[in-house]
C-alpha cells in the first residue's frame, strides 16, 4: 500500500480533531477525502505528510512510518495545502527552480519547463507569482507538489480557484497522474468526485462515516425515490393508503416522488397498489441520489 493510516488521532488540547482513524490507498488509486468544515480533513493530510505530528495511531508511506523516517517519505510525497503559500515576489519559473533545487532534481531546468507547460502556465511564466490570478497560482502550487514526480499526492482543495475550462485541464492532469501514483485529494465540488475518483472517504466529527466507490455509496443508501405518472389524476390521501412510503411530494395533479425506507423494490409495490386501485401507470422510475444528497445524509 502506498499510504497506511492506522488508528489515528489527532487532539488540539482537549479537543479530538481526528479519532481513531484508520484507512488505506493502493497505488493507482485517486481518493476522495471529504467532510464538513472542521471534519479533521486537513489535520489528517498533514499528519499524513509529517507537517503536524499525530498525537497516537502510525501512518505509513510507501511502507515508511512517516514520524520516524520523516525526511524520507516527505521525498516520497506531493503536497499542496489549502492555503497555497508561495513566495509572491518570485517569478514563476524562478519558483519553481527554487523548489527543484531543494529536491537536487537532475536536469532542473528542462524538467521545470516540462512542469510548465503540463499545468498550463506557458503564457504566464515570466510574471512574477503575485501578477498572477488565484487560478494561475493554484496551478503553480500544483507543479510545485509533483516537480520531484512524488510516488503520492496529496492535494487539499487543488482546483480551488480555477474558472470552468482550468477545471477541466486540471481534472485531466489529475486523472493522468493518478494512473501510475497513489492520489489523497480534499474537495467541495462533488461533480468532481465523480469524475475522477475511484473511492471515497468521508469523515464527519474526526471518525470515518463512509469508504467506498461514488457508485456504491449512492446505490447503499436505503431511502429509495420513486418518480411515477398516473394516467389520471390521484390524490395525496389515496397514495397515503401506501403504508411503506415516508415521503409524498406532489409534481402535479398526476405526477408524484415517492420516498420509502423499506428494502423492498417500490416499483413493484407501486404497480401492484395501481393494479388493485385501478389506476393506470404512464411512467415509473427510480430516482437515482446524487451524491451531494449522500454526503449530506451521512455528515448532517
Amino acid at each position: 500500500m502506498s499510504i497506511e493510516v492506522s488508528h489515528l488521532t489527532k487532539y488540539y488540547g482537549s479537543q479530538a480533531a481526528v479519532h481513531d482513524v484508520s484507512f488505506s490507498i493502493k497505488k493507482g488509486e485517486i481518493v476522495a477525502f471529504l467532510g464538513p468544515n472542521g471534519a479533521g480533513k486537513s489535520s489528517t493530510m498533514k499528519m499524513i505528510t509529517g507537517f503536524i505530528p499525530a498525537t497516537s495511531g502510525e501512518i505509513k508511506v510507501c511502507n515508511l512510518i512517516v514520524d520516524v523516517d520523516n525526511l524520507e517519505t516527505r521525498k516520497l510525497i506531493g503536497y499542496l495545502p489549502e492555503n497555497n503559500p508561495l513566495y509572491l515576489d518570485m517569478y514563476v519559473r524562478e519558483y519553481l527552480e527554487f523548489v527543484g533545487r531543494i529536491y537536487k532534481i537532475k536536469n532542473l531546468k528542462e524538467r521545470v519547463s516540462f512542469m510548465i507547460e503540463q499545468v498550463g502556465l506557458s503564457k504566464e511564466q515570466n510574471k512574477t507569482i503575485g501578477q498572477l490570478s488565484k487560478g494561475y497560482r493554484q496551478r503553480v502550487g500544483l507543479a510545485q507538489a509533483i516537480i520531484h514526480d512524488p510516488e503520492v499526492l496529496i492535494l487539499d482543495e487543488p482546483t480551488s480557484g480555477l474558472d470552468p475550462n482550468q477545471l477541466v485541464e486540471i481534472r485531466e492532469l489529475i486523472r493522468q497522474i493518478g494512473k501510475e501514483k497513489t492520489v489523497l485529494l480534499s474537495t467541495h465540488i462533488l461533480q468532481e468526485v465523480k469524475a475522477i475518483c475511484d473511492r471515497v472517504i468521508i469523515i464527519k466529527n474526526g471518525n470515518i462515516v463512509a469508504d467506498d466507490s461514488p457508485e456504491n455509496l449512492q446505490k447503499e443508501q436505503q431511502t429509495q425515490v420513486v418518480y411515477v405518472e398516473f394516467e389520471q389524476n390521484v390524490s395525496k390521501s389515496i397514495l397515503k393508503k401506501l403504508t411503506s412510503l415516508s415521503k409524498i411530494e406532489s409534481i402535479n395533479e398526476k405526477a408524484w416522488l415517492l420516498q420509502s425506507e423499506s428494502d423492498l423494490d417500490m416499483r413493484k409495490v407501486i404497480a401492484q397498489f395501481a393494479q388493485e386501485n385501478n389506476l393506470l401507470i404512464l411512467t415509473i422510475r427510480k430516482e437515482e441520489k446524487n451524491l451531494e444528497e449522500v454526503f449530506k445524509e451521512l455528515t448532517k
